[in-house]
């Protein structure tokens, strides 16, 4: 048999969402220093991950200026508006605040020049102060935007954490993804998210995550809604987890073909990313969570480069290569 490579993709209707982050949801994360206030920082968001540090302004250049970034200040910058009369450096500081920046982030815990919180002040900018250096703070904080600002899908279904791989569950509404998710919980898996999905790609992986409202709860038909946290204790919820593997549930279907051996390569295609992709037929007498589970542990085996189907094939090979050699011989 031949591996037939197949990909599937999600829904071309589907809406990519991208959520502009917080500026006051980023200070907390950080733990930074307020020096002034803009009149909107409450409402103050930054919509892109890049973070400036403003040399070539210092000295006047801003035909490639993006004020639209956050921009941070450093050792070498401060000791260069140091070396300027105060004047000059006024006039310097007074043309990058008035420009329209999400905030100014000063590194180092550094002292400040009166006559930056000053324009501060008078242009309506928001003037932050970092305890981390300015490579720290630069690389941790755009590492932070590229998670907040990543693209996102939502989508109907079950994710669970299983032996540390991120297992999405798809399938129609009453299928048994819950339930077979509360066998996962029992048999001390963890859930991260039940119903909707949030999918959000980061660099090349995507990261799932449930909405804020329904964290840690599942519903069950015929039982309701249950608090997993409170019936199983801490361990078995987890906030978010990176999808390694995605699950098609499907009713059992006399006369379909399924994938006896596992040589198909079949993969689950979501905001650009391919995933491995498993279909796994639901009958009376399955054991789902089982199954699931043998599927989560092969798809490990499959990621460090061993396909026991492909063995198995293999040996077959070996063997009826050896039978047909001995026939030979017989005949001669």
């Amino acid at each position: 048999q031949r591996a037939v490579a197949v990909n599937r993709k999600g829904s071309a209707m589907e809406k990519v969402k991208r959520t502009p982050a917080r500026l006051s949801d980023l200070v907390e994360e950080f733990n930074m220093e307020i020096l002034t206030k803009a009149p909107n920082y409450t409402t103050q968001t930054v919509t892109i991950s890049d973070v400036n540090r403003p040399a070539l302004q210092l000295v006047g250049f801003y035909k490639y200026f993006e004020p639209m970034r956050l921009q941070i200040l450093g050792k070498a910058e401060m000791v260069f508006l140091q070396a300027m009369m105060q004047e000059k450096r006024r006039a310097v500081l007074e043309s990058l605040l008035r420009c329209e920046i999400p905030a100014l982030i000063i590194a180092r815990n550094m002292e400040v020049f009166p006559e930056l919180i000053e324009l501060a002040e008078k242009h309506g900018r928001t003037l932050l102060r970092i305890d981390k250096t300015t490579v720290d703070a630069t690389s941790e904080i755009i590492d932070y935007l590229n998670k907040k600002l990543a693209p996102q899908i939502t989508r109907h279904g079950v994710l669970m954490n299983i032996n540390g791989q991120g297992v999405l569950l798809l399938g129609d509404s009453g299928i048994g993804k819950s339930e077979t998710a509360i066998e996962l919980l029992k048999r001390g898996h963890r859930l991260v998210a039940d119903d909707a999905v949030e999918i959000r790609r980061v660099s090349t992986s995507l990261y799932g995550t449930a909405p804020e409202i329904i964290q840690h709860y599942m519903e069950i038909r015929g039982v309701g809604v249950v608090d997993v946290q409170q019936l199983f204790g801490m361990g078995a919820v987890q906030f978010d987890t990176e999808i390694d593997l995605v699950i098609q549930l499907e009713q059992w279907q006399d006369g379909k073909f399924y994938d006896r051996l596992g040589l198909g390569e079949e993969t689950y295609e979501m905001l650009g990313v391919k995933l491995p992709y498993m279909t796994i037929p639901v009958r009376p007498g399955r054991n789902l969570a089982g199954i699931v589970e043998i599927a989560t542990m092969k798809n490990r085996q499959m990621k460090y480069g061993y396909n026991p189907a492909r063995d198995f094939v293999s040996r077959l090979d070996q063997h009826y290569d050896a039978l047909n050699e001995e026939n030979r011989r017989r005949k001669q």
